[in-house]
């Protein structure tokens, strides 16, 4: 069964709702979580974009909003009696996807479960999908969670 569950979360709505469905399963079989937060290349280019007046730490203040994403989301965890812990990766070693699959290859993962929306079309060739390329390239089973359709 599903002991060793890798969850990949972001902080969104959407990432929320791929924990709740793993922390599910992991009470269902006794597993344990491992959540994951990937700072890519495109947020950090995004965020020199967002603070092109500031001269700081960009990667920095990625790095520590990752890790607020991941301490919040191992608190739900905690809170729902679930074995977590918590891996962020920051390196810039490929996309988000090559990093999340490397990542349950290494740890050994049962299983990863991960938020999507699902976006079909114009919108998933604009944005790109790390669901879909996790799915593709993942050498374990993968639990994709759609997100509520708004309104």
């Amino acid at each position: 069964m599903y002991q060793r569950i890798l969850v990949p979360v972001d902080g969104s709505p959407t990432s929320a709702r791929g924990l709740q469905e793993a922390i599910r399963l992991a009470l269902l079989t006794g597993g344990r979580l491992r959540l994951i937060h990937v700072v890519d290349e495109l947020s950090f280019a995004m965020s020199l974009d967002v603070y092109g007046g500031y001269s700081g730490d960009w990667l920095g203040i990625l790095r520590e909003g990752g890790a607020k994403v991941l301490e919040d989301a191992a608190a739900v965890c905690r809170k729902a009696a679930v074995e977590v812990d918590t891996q962020l990766r920051d390196d810039f070693s490929g996309p988000v996807w090559e990093q999340v699959t490397n990542e349950a290859t290494q740890w050994k993962a049962d299983l990863i479960v991960l938020g999507t929306h699902g976006r079909r079309g114009v919108g998933r060739a604009v944005l790109g999908s790390s669901a879909e390329q996790i799915l593709r390239h993942a050498s374990v089973p993968v639990l994709l969670v759609r997100a509520q359709d708004e309104g």
